[in-house]
């Protein structure tokens, strides 16, 4: 059955034959419209400052597919793909918020929750994500999560949204 899911993506370092972070999220979207997977659209890609000890700018965006494939299989894809932009397996594992070539995150999918011990579909962190919540509203603002039932536009106010200051 065809499923729609919606993907984040990252870099903030070069990549030979490709360059600056902005042209891997490029080449990257590119290759999210292939034979097992579509490309339904596309956010703009925006910059972002880093979380974490990494100190290089981030280019960010999301994109919205449609495959046949599961949670579990999409994952085992988007992982194969973050590794042909050059991205190793000890980047992957145990190395958060360091520099990456390519960063490919499940965020949500039309089959509401998943859990299972490699994945969580809503991504954990989704609501405190600027860099992925702004994105995500520009492309697919009334999509639900299905935990809070809250829209995309709806979670993006609520982190964005001004707060007094504190003394």
């Amino acid at each position: 059955m065809r499923q729609t899911y919606l993907i984040a993506l990252g870099s903030n370092m070069r990549v030979p034959g490709l360059g600056l972070p902005h042209n891997v999220i490029e080449a990257a979207l590119h290759e999210l419209d292939s034979s097992w997977v579509e490309c339904i659209g596309a956010s703009p890609i925006v910059a972002s400052a880093p979380v974490g000890p990494s100190q290089r700018t981030y280019a960010n965006a999301v994109a919205a597919i449609a495959t046949e494939l599961s949670p579990l299989a999409l994952l085992a894809r988007l992982q194969q793909l973050e590794y042909a932009f050059g991205r190793n397996k000890a980047q992957r594992r145990g190395s958060r918020w360091r520099a990456r070539a390519l960063d490919l995150d499940i965020i949500l999918w039309s089959g509401g929750i998943w859990r299972s011990r490699t994945l969580a579909i809503p991504h954990r962190l989704m609501h405190h994500r600027g860099f992925v919540l702004g994105p995500a509203a520009l492309l697919a603002p009334r999509w639900r999560d299905p935990i809070s039932g809250l829209t995309i536009a709806q979670l993006n106010a609520r982190l964005t949204r001004p707060r007094p200051l504190t003394n």
